[in-house]
């Protein structure tokens, strides 16, 4: 069964989601990465938006902006990209304690500090596919609002309002389990494994 999570997104939708399980977003994520968790944490901004409840994405995307004559101004997401979500793990944990997030979007894998800050949340961090930063922009209904445009481009927090945002796969769940350190485990046994084949064959050879 497809799972698909709706924001504003609680606790409870968090319940029966484990790593490694591909669900879909449907609702509102904002991009939000570097600079802006730095303004928060570092700095003590209050962001412009109200993410409790909400999801971001760490990704710095390619957008079209369009004015009009009567002033308003209009925005088309060209690419979403996803960027390295381990830059951020220095703040993720703090960055959900303060806002409520409950869903964190990005590239890679996060540390123990936003393995922690997933448990108490609670709050899940999710992997979006390398190279289909076009995709994800096709799933973009529409930038409902864009904060901070003064940081450029990549740093701006574009509002998006998203259907069936996907495939995410998470990699960090609400119990603090880490995808990818579990995964490191795994390949390790199987790379002594292979090894030791190695080392018996050449043995052998000599």
């Amino acid at each position: 069964m497809k799972k698909v999570l709706h924001t504003p997104v609680s606790a409870e939708d968090l319940k029966d989601i484990h790593v490694g399980d591909v669900i879909y977003l449907t609702g509102h994520i904002t991009t939000c990465r570097d600079v802006a968790h730095r303004r928060l944490i570092e700095l003590g901004r209050q962001l412009p938006i109200d993410l409790n409840g909400g999801a971001i994405f760490h990704a710095g995307p390619i957008v079209r902006s369009t004015k009009h004559e009567d002033g308003t101004e209009t925005h088309e997401m060209i690419s979403l990209g996803p960027t390295t979500s381990m830059r951020m793990e220095k703040f993720e944990k703090e960055f959900i304690e303060q806002t409520g997030v409950k869903v964190i979007v990005g590239k890679g894998g996060m540390g123990p500090n936003t393995e922690a800050g997933c448990k108490s949340g609670p709050a899940i961090h999710c992997v979006f596919p390398a190279g289909c930063a076009v995709l994800a922009a096709t799933e973009v209904e529409e930038i409902e609002d864009a904060n901070w445009r003064e940081l450029g481009m990549p740093e701006t927090l574009w509002t998006c309002r998203v259907n069936e945002l996907g495939p995410l796969i998470v990699s960090i769940d609400a119990e603090g389990n880490n995808l990818f350190e579990q995964n490191k485990v795994v390949y390790n046994e199987r790379k002594d494994e292979v090894l030791a084949d190695l080392y018996d064959q050449v043995h052998f050879i000599k």
